[in-house]
């Protein structure tokens, strides 16, 4: 329908930019004071218990709502909703009654008669249980999104702290403790750091693919999620720090309640897929096929069972035989029977289920049976980059060591992708013992670092910050100082020697003002030393010296300092995150220093407001270059969705300059090309005026920095355009874009429990490229699916045609309905199931995608909206799509109501052309006024053909010379729209032979009784 006028302006307008809820009291934008006095709580003493309990009365309780899912039976009957199912619930009920009419006539009911409707009826109770056991897992992705949710918090009320309250006994202005490892309650504003740092992992709800440093200060009052630094939401996870939070949204209020939202509004969008609606086409054509050629049996049989005489003139004394009229109906049953694939369904369900089964050997596992076709026909892969497109396990992709002079620097490629020590090798690697500016660097990394690394169901998993756990994964691919191996099985072999060889004995904990951690460590020889890691940039200013590779010191003097600052440069401008490594030996306050209270130097570790001097005149030894890195097959990957004809847009939740340096290097974009009109923020992008224009754009999109909601209204557009869509991704971010897409695909491995609910289709692997293979897949299970169709209706056209002939003919039924039952399920099914097991195309993956709507783009308009079209201009949203007739696509973006007019093109040539066909077939049916066109063939005046002809060459050139085709407002016809207009027009001839057929009947019958009446009067 065109979109916006359905109920003439009603419809929903989507807001373009990020504003704020008037009716929500922006906490973020707050500073803490205004916070407190609108929640009117102290952050010392918390809510009182009666306050607590009025404002549960107002907010409820902190947890999220149950829809009420689809009952069972309308589940049921939702089952029937189908074109050809309802043909088969006709014809069963009719032949149950005529079977129990039969019975009722001879006295005795034989269980033979019913065998018919019994079958049938039993097909269709099967079709309708596995319908409904598919639809009955739909909505479990709102009850694996509550599993996210914190079962308990740590709460301040009356001024007593409660460790173990329910999460869900929150209400807003609750005080919360947070610390390592807890997972958020609510969304809550940060009002102190106890710690000198807080980090929060909320990319399974953002996108974002590092931990994301959190502070009590505010932010502008319309910064988006990832934006808003100084609040913590419901359902992420505290990897570092320990603070003190204020709880201002509960339950559906928070961003994952408006996640839990936006899948149950995508979960009643969701549409048919275009295999049922190819299916219930096809179903309507053979209804209207069947309906006629039943209906055409009873009326030359009418004879039969319906006579009269004529009494001056006008039919008198008429004389009907129900049992002889009951029997020609039953032959109509038997001829809708003999017309119907019974086995359809049957055979259509048996191939999607092994066409699951295929893809789950490829490690693509289905959730919902048709979306195994409906990945046949996509044409846009909208997927998501973190964990998707990459691996989602941080690496170093490269190390810059000190060279042998001042003036030198050595560069290693770091390979692998994993956090699994194994995969891959650092370039170039020097052979036998390590130089001891590279064993500083793995020193620091190993020692300076709070990381784990455990190897568990076959892959490795990273306990602590992402990027330290690649810092120790480095380690273990540069080796021990020596050069060999170590005996240790344990999987940081190298970790755990540098941790004995010096051992840490006090903590510099990370901050946002010096960006670096330190730690002091006692070496066998009895030294303390300082080892520190951080931002290059703050190491640069701080260090005073370098160390080469010899492991000699020199001054760290301007032109050292410019050669690491280009460097670091051309390694940001490669998406890279970089981290420096520097040391300090003389800590003249921590010489006797053993960890223990009672130093004196310990006051000093006490107040991270020292830090900064203690880590003062360092020795800068070298740096590192991380990142999240793209998984090694999805380069081949995009490079076979290109040739199969399907777009690929990135969307992520991630920074512009990362995505984009993944996007080139994964072959989205070209080297050297100009993205500048195809990367866009989310935010970018909602104040783009064309959208739909902006989504046309040949080869790849990005969009970065994108929240839900972003993702939604993509996916939406690409629908409204005509495109089949195919969403992927793995967080609690992308479970609405999942639902709404035509087939929402999920990472088994990375992925969370709600992105898996609210998917079709699940990756086992988390490989890009098993999308591919499933695409091949589903477009081989589409032919084969034709196959076994064309083979199924070509069948039972020779059943149709015996039917057909002896009611014609006048002679008893030469088969019964049950036998044509039999024929059909039986004979005809394994044949067509076999067919099933085609093997696919060659070049299946170098042909575009097929499309399921009209090939014109053209947009569907209701009858209200063309009885009020002249009330467009007033309607809201209403919106059309551009389609192509002949050479030209009709755009009416400027203006969608010009549609109305210029939209009507192709409609207005269908008209005329029908028009034309009719009047030359009804050319044909004035050769004889009652004898049949097979009698009088039109051959028997070759003027008529001629002159036909010259008429339709007359019209073709109106049509295909452009300037006559402009001069009547016309345009080119293709070929299946000429074969349209000819299956319009051609009944013309049907109906002039029905009227012709009953014509000579009546003046035979009128004929006879003048002859008998003659001799009567005589």
């Amino acid at each position: 329908m065109g979109k916006g006028g359905e109920n003439f302006g009603k419809g929903e307008a989507i807001n373009s930019k990020q504003t704020v809820d008037p009716d929500v009291f922006p906490a973020w934008a707050k500073d803490i004071q205004e916070c407190e006095k609108h929640y009117k709580v102290s952050r010392k003493s918390g809510l009182s218990s009666a306050e607590v309990e009025n404002r549960r009365k107002i907010y409820g309780y902190n947890e999220l709502e149950k829809h009420e899912g689809q009952s069972i039976w309308s589940l049921v009957l939702d089952q029937f909703n189908d074109t050809l199912v309802r043909i088969l619930l006709v014809a069963a009920v009719i032949s149950f009654v005529l079977a129990w009419y039969d019975g009722e006539e001879g006295g005795e009911m034989e269980i033979t008669a019913f065998v018919e409707p019994l079958v049938i009826f039993l097909i269709l109770i099967v079709n309708a249980i596995v319908g409904v056991w598919q639809e009955n897992n739909a909505e479990k992705a709102l009850e694996a999104l509550k599993e996210i949710q914190s079962e308990q918090a740590t709460v301040i009320r009356d001024g007593v702290k409660i460790p173990n309250l329910p999460a869900k006994e929150l209400v807003p202005g609750d005080i919360v403790e947070l610390k390592v490892g807890d997972k958020v309650p609510a969304d809550m504003r940060v009002l102190e750091l106890v710690s000198s740092t807080l980090r929060v992992e909320q990319g399974s709800l953002t996108g974002e693919s590092e931990a994301v440093n959190k502070s009590n200060k505010l932010v502008s009052a319309d910064a988006d999620i990832q934006g808003k630094r100084s609040m913590v939401f419901a359902g992420t996870t505290v990897v570092n720090g320990n603070c003190i939070c204020m709880v201002t949204q509960i339950g559906m209020e928070t961003e994952i309640g408006k996640v839990h939202t936006q899948i149950h509004v995508a979960s009643q969008s969701e549409e048919d897929t275009p295999l049922k609606k190819k299916l219930n086409e096809f179903g309507e054509v053979l209804t209207m096929i069947i309906g006629i050629i039943c209906l055409f049996v009873w009326l030359i049989n009418v004879k039969y069972f319906l006579s009269w005489e004529y009494v001056d003139g006008w039919p008198r004394n008429f004389k009907f035989s129900f049992e002889k009229c009951t029997y020609y109906f039953e032959i109509a049953v038997a001829l809708a029977v003999a017309a119907i694939p019974e086995g359809l369904p049957a055979v259509i369900t048996t191939c999607l289920a092994l066409g699951t089964r295929k893809m789950a050997q490829k490690n693509a596992l289905v959730r919902k049976l048709p979306s195994v076709e409906t990945l046949g026909c996509t044409t846009v892969i909208c997927s998501d980059k973190t964990g998707t497109l990459t691996t989602n396990q941080m690496a170093v992709a490269k190390l810059v060591a000190m060279g042998a002079d001042h003036s030198s620097l050595r560069s290693f490629k770091v390979d692998g992708t994993t956090y699994n020590p194994s995969d891959g090798k650092i370039q170039d690697w020097p052979s036998g013992r390590l130089d001891a500016n590279l064993q500083t660097i793995a020193k620091i990394a190993a020692i300076c670092n709070d990381a784990v690394v455990t190897h568990s169901d076959q892959k490795f998993v990273a306990h602590g910050m992402p990027t330290e756990a690649a810092l120790k994964v480095l380690v273990e691919k540069m080796g021990l100082p020596n050069g060999g191996g170590s005996v240790s099985s344990d999987v940081l072999r190298c970790c755990q020697w540098w941790n004995e060889y010096e051992r840490r004995i006090a903590t510099l904990e990370f901050d946002r003002d010096r960006k670096s951690m330190g730690v002091i460590v006692d070496s066998k020889s009895g030294k303390r030393s300082l080892l520190v890691k951080g931002a290059v940039e703050n190491l640069l200013e701080r260090s005073s010296k370098m160390q080469l590779c010899d492991g000699s010191v020199v001054p760290f003097d301007w032109s050292s300092k410019k050669l690491v600052s280009d460097a670091l440069q051309d390694m940001s401008s490669g998406a890279l995150r970089c981290l420096g490594f520097a040391y300090k030996d003389e800590l003249p306050e921590f010489e006797t220093y053993d960890g223990s209270d009672d130093h004196p130097a310990h006051e000093l570790l006490l107040h991270p407001s020292n830090y900064s001097s203690i880590e003062s005149n360092l020795t800068f030894v070298g740096l590192v270059g991380l990142r999240d890195p793209p998984r090694e097959e999805v380069h081949q990957a995009i490079e076979d969705c290109k040739a199969a004809g399907i777009r690929v847009m990135v969307i992520t939740g991630d920074n512009k300059n990362t995505a984009e340096a993944i996007c080139r290097e994964i072959g989205v974009f070209g080297p050297t090309e100009d993205i500048s009109l195809k990367s866009l923020t989310g935010k970018e992008f909602m104040e783009v005026v064309d959208k739909k224009a902006h989504l046309r754009q040949s080869g790849g999109l990005l969009f970065s920095r994108a929240e839900p909601r972003h993702k939604q209204e993509i996916v939406r557009l690409l629908k409204e355009d005509g495109e089949v869509v195919a969403m992927t991704g793995d967080g609690v971010n992308d479970a609405p874009a999942l639902k709404l897409a035509d087939i929402g695909i999920a990472m088994g491995i990375a992925g969370t429990e709600v992105a898996k609910e609210a998917s079709d289709m699940v990756l086992a692997d988390d490989n890009f490229s098993t999308i591919v293979a499933a695409v091949g897949e589903g477009r081989s299970i589409y032919n084969n699916m034709k196959a076994f169709i064309r083979y199924m209706i070509s069948s039972n056209i020779g059943e149709v045609a015996s039917i057909f002939l002896t009611a014609a003919l006048g002679i008893p039924e030469g088969l019964i309905p049950v036998q044509l039952l039999w024929v059909n399920l039986v004979t005809d099914g394994p044949p067509a199931t076999a067919l099933g097991f085609n093997p696919p195309d060659k070049d299946i993956m170098k042909k575009p995608p097929r499309r399921n709507l009209s090939g014109d783009g053209h947009t569907l308009v209701g009858y209200s909206q063309l009885a009020n079209w002249g009330q467009c201009s007033s309607w809201k949203n209403f919106t059309v799509s551009p389609f192509t007739a002949g050479n030209q696509v009709f755009n009416f973006d400027s203006n969608p109501c010009d549609y109305f007019q210029g939209g009507k093109v192709k409609a207005m040539t269908l008209s005329l052309s029908v028009l034309v066909a009719i009047e030359m077939f009804n050319s044909l049916n004035a050769l004889s006024e009652d004898g049949s066109l097979l009698s009088m063939p039109p051959w028997v005046n070759p003027w008529l053909l001629l002159a036909m002809s010259v008429s339709f060459g007359l019209h073709f050139l109106i049509l295909y010379v452009p300037f006559l085709a402009q001069v009547f407002g016309i345009v080119p016809l293709s070929f299946n729209e000429w074969l349209l207009v000819l299956a319009v027009a051609f009944p013309v001839i049907l109906i002039d032979e029905v009227l012709k057929f009953i014509g000579r009947s009546t003046s035979g019958s009128r004929s006879s009784w003048q002859r008998t009446l003659k001799p009567k009067s005589e």
